[in-house]
């Protein structure tokens, strides 16, 4: 977006980037040194580039902080992968061989790959994990 509100329809693509202090080329902003070949020296092109002023360094600016803000973290799990996990877990507790076979494992999992689902949940959702336990046990105590 920064670089779209400095952008110059009237200028090429190489002025606007050059204007803003950006590369065109990556190949030529960085290059690559030339190695020795059996102890012989590569010489380099000779080429220098002429140094172009940079008119709108509000842009790389706003850019470079832009990218160092921290990232948010949007880590979430699917609601059918929670129903699913909640649902074994209030039917067959910690028997994980039992829920392999139950009827609802339509990918048919196996007992470890359910467990690490699980695993998955509790530390995506550690509270809930909590709570969602203790409503069982509630639930258990009321029964008997």
């Amino acid at each position: 977006s920064h670089i779209r509100h400095a952008w110059d329809p009237t200028k090429s693509v190489a002025q606007n980037l050059a204007e803003m202090g950006l590369a065109e080329d990556p190949n030529k902003a960085v290059p690559i040194p030339k190695k020795k070949l059996l102890g012989m020296e590569v010489e380099s092109d000779g080429r220098e580039q002429g140094k172009q002023i940079v008119r709108k360094p509000y842009v790389v600016n706003e850019m470079e902080y832009e990218a160092s803000l921290p990232e948010k973290k949007s880590n979430t799990l699917s609601r059918d992968l929670i129903d699913y996990v909640r649902y074994m877990i209030q039917n067959h507790g910690e028997n994980y061989k039992e829920m392999a076979r139950d009827e609802k494992n339509y990918y048919q999992d196996t007992p470890k790959q359910i467990k690490r689902k699980i695993n998955v949940y509790k530390n995506f959702y550690p509270e809930e994990y909590k709570d969602f336990i203790a409503s069982l046990k509630q639930e258990k105590m009321d029964v008997q």
